[in-house]
């Protein structure tokens, strides 16, 4: 979660240097570098505090779920798939071939639709166990992305009321520089 977080920290921080400032992407804001480094702490702090709520919140992971987790990875690999075609096809040949010594499982392989099911008797919840315990390290992530998307929509909505405000006092301006204009204009008319 950490890794991810980071990354998309950077994503979202991406910085350009132009003339020994930083500057955002996207968007012509100067940035001095302690302000930068301002927001780099903030934004850190920030996300380790959720992260520490978090992490105070979800379960300890146990050795059996680590180790469902190993056997659902396994399970689920190109490299599984090899190793037991492998050895089905082992297991037919060996016992097809006449001048093998003996055929522990002669046709219709029996003994091998045996192990076949045992295998996924017992893989299959071994997957959804570790399918469970994913399904809660998302539910983590997306409680700490809907964390961030709400702060960001916090300060998305505060620089919105600053520009707001900033309108309404260049429009201010203006109306105060075209009433100075508009009495400027009639003292030269009356002079």
């Amino acid at each position: 979660m950490g890794d991810k977080s980071k990354s998309d920290k950077r994503k979202l921080e991406k910085m350009k240097t132009h003339a020994g400032n930083e500057m955002l992407e996207g968007f012509d804001i100067e940035l001095g570098k302690e302000v930068k480094h301002r927001i780099d702490r903030l934004v850190d702090n920030y996300e380790s505090d959720i992260v520490a709520r978090l992490n105070q919140e979800a379960p300890k992971s146990k050795r059996s779920d680590q180790a469902a987790d190993a056997i659902a990875s396994f399970g689920g690999s190109w490299k599984f798939i090899g190793i037991m075609a492998s050895i089905l096809v082992f297991w037919i040949v060996w016992n097809i071939l006449p001048f093998t010594p003996i055929h522990f499982d002669p046709k219709p392989y029996i003994l091998l639709n045996l192990v076949l099911s045992f295998t996924a008797a017992f893989q299959a919840p071994i997957i959804m166990m570790s399918q469970n315990r994913q399904a809660a390290r998302d539910k983590n992530e997306s409680v700490v992305d809907f964390a961030i998307n709400y702060k960001a929509e916090q300060e998305i909505n505060d620089m919105q009321s600053h520009l707001h405000r900033i309108e309404s006092q260049i429009n201010e301006v203006k109306g105060l520089l075209a009433e100075l204009s508009a009495k400027q204009n009639s003292e030269l008319l009356h002079s």
